[in-house]
């Protein structure tokens, strides 16, 4: 008995990890999930997520592809009319645009050309974001371009636990998924419980409770806004932090029922503001809790400039500095 309560235990895993454990999980329930992409292999991809599977699963469910992002996501098109749940890595974020075509024209549109009888289970993993000091097209926050497009189902995992189950539920969607993965938090440990999942793919989370006012963000940045919320503790103010988790759809449910309660929102992306995720948050909790708001809803965001060369990252990028001082124009008002 207490050797099956010790294997019941949460293991203690990374985010790299945790999503390489969820991709065997999938790979393992069923001989039609395949995965694909540059280095994949034999390498492991280069941040390692797909070590070992190839060596486990084979090289006719775990596939090192050419350099040829569009002719990969093509192929995956294909697969999945062909009934297979193909699951393609985009090494960098700054590498998917060669594959934009395939992926806002095609893969996007097909379900809806077909009249919803024709799925497109296909799940195209991004990493994404900044904090790792890497060179140019290798640090970028492409969400918006993906959430602006009908047809995607867009999601990005902040927690080692959230990485295990969403990249399973993301696969088992019969919906082209969008998985940004915040490659800064690759290495981030936490618990993970392979037992029980704790929320549906598109349901956002209450990370910390508060009082005073609804900080709200995803991906790279929850780690970032809980470090605000833990320094304005400090100074008597409660915020509640609330990680997105799910970009499109969006579960606007614990977003607005904090909202309702603090009367003042910030939200924190790594992203440009202009016309981002958080511009779309910010006027949906502006139409749909107006009455109940004490100031504007602000947004703390990178600057509209291209993504800078590593040394200036910690510039561009919000920190918790940044975030607590729109935390603070908003208690102003």
């Amino acid at each position: 008995m207490t050797e099956l309560r010790q294997a019941q235990q949460p293991e203690n895993l990374p985010l790299s990890r945790a999503i390489n454990a969820g991709l065997r999980a999938s790979l393992a329930g069923s001989d039609r999930v395949l995965l694909m992409g540059e280095d994949i292999g034999k390498l492991g991809g280069v941040f390692r997520v797909t070590e070992g599977l190839q060596a486990e699963f084979g090289e006719q469910r775990v596939l090192d592809t050419p350099l040829a992002e569009s002719g990969l996501v093509g192929t995956a098109i294909g697969l999945a009319m062909a009934g297979f749940r193909p699951v393609v890595e985009i090494q960098f974020d700054g590498f998917v645009f060669p594959a934009f075509d395939q992926i806002t024209t095609q893969l996007a549109k097909l379900t809806n050309r077909h009249e919803g009888a024709l799925p497109m289970p296909v799940v195209i993993r991004i990493p994404y974001g900044g904090h790792i000091g890497a060179v140019e097209h290798h640090q970028e926050s492409p969400e918006a371009y993906f959430t602006h497009t009908p047809g995607l189902r867009v999601v990005s995992p902040s927690t080692p636990n959230d990485g295990y189950w969403m990249i399973q539920d993301a696969i088992a969607s019969a919906d082209p998924v969008i998985f940004l993965e915040p490659k800064a938090k690759y290495w981030m440990k936490g618990e993970v419980d392979t037992t029980a999942r704790a929320l549906p793919l598109h349901a956002s989370r209450v990370v910390r409770r508060g009082t005073d006012v609804t900080l709200v963000g995803h991906g790279a940045m929850v780690t970032t806004m809980l470090q605000a919320a833990a320094l304005a503790e400090a100074e008597g103010t409660s915020i509640e932090v609330i990680d997105l988790r799910s970009l499109s759809p969006i579960d606007y449910g614990p977003i607005l029922e904090s909202v309702r309660r603090t009367g003042r929102m910030v939200y924190a992306q790594e992203a440009q503001g202009f016309t981002s995720l958080g511009s779309e948050v910010a006027a949906t909790v502006m139409e749909q809790a107006f009455y109940a708001l004490e100031a504007p809803v602000l947004r703390v965001s990178g600057f509209d400039v291209p993504f800078p060369a590593a040394k200036l990252e910690g510039v561009y990028l919000p920190d918790a500095d940044r975030i607590l001082e729109a935390v603070d124009r908003s208690l102003a008002y």
